[in-house]
């Protein structure tokens, strides 16, 4: 688990191929972050992905295709700049929210407008993500959790203060560019737990014997 607050904003140094898997990527990211080991996690742009490589200051992480489906970790190219976040230890702060580092989908900085030292940015999201975006709720984008200023129907707009700014990748987004989603996971398991019991709900309100029903067995025309 992770809490969307950044650590570190590394560097794409190399992109290639695994051997063995032409739908994946291996992907090789520069930073000051240290302690990691082969089999820890790490949270690039806001995706959970494992260390199969390990050197000075250089890590190699493999994206499987459904990563890759999923997220824009696909279209990252060497020098790209990414969000770094190592995974929450027992007993930490959760300053953000908690994140689980399993993108749910890609949405478009739509807009972008300066308001005193913030920056306001609205992002165009998938439909079947905004179910799950309340305003004031919480929201990583890019691994970084951010607060919801306004959603609705097709969109849901966020503020970065000067340190979100200079300390991740997000500011520097234009209009247009790809950004990775993560919705609260607490209102998906809700959601998930609630269907039965409204279905059932549902099932008692319909109506026992109807006009319709009584055509359908020939007891009326």
């Amino acid at each position: 688990m992770f809490t969307g607050l950044i650590e570190d904003v590394g560097r794409i140094a190399a992109v290639g191929e695994p051997t063995g898997d032409a739908r994946a990527r291996r992907l090789t990211v520069e930073t000051k972050l240290d302690g990691l080991a082969i089999g820890d996690s790490l949270a690039v742009d806001g995706t959970c992905l494992t260390v199969v490589e390990a050197g000075r200051g250089r890590f190699d992480f493999v994206a499987a295709a459904e990563t890759l489906e999923r997220t824009t970790l696909g279209r990252l190219a060497v020098g790209d700049r990414v969000n770094l976040e190592r995974p929450l230890q027992l007993g930490d702060r959760l300053g953000g929210h908690l994140v689980a580092g399993h993108v749910d989908g890609v949405g478009h900085v739509a807009e972008r407008g300066e308001r005193g030292e913030a920056l306001d940015l609205t992002i165009e999201a998938p439909a079947r993500l905004l179910r799950y975006v309340i305003e004031k709720g919480s929201i990583a984008v890019d691994g970084i959790s951010l607060t919801v200023n306004a959603v609705d129907e097709r969109r849901f707009a966020v503020s970065l203060i000067p340190h979100t700014r200079t300390a991740t990748t997000l500011g520097e987004k234009g209009v247009g560019a790809p950004v990775n989603l993560e919705v609260d996971l607490i209102g998906k398991y809700v959601e998930k737990l609630v269907a039965p019991v409204a279905e059932a709900a549902a099932e008692k309100r319909r109506p026992g014997l109807t006009l319709d029903k009584l055509k359908e067995h020939g007891f009326a025309d």
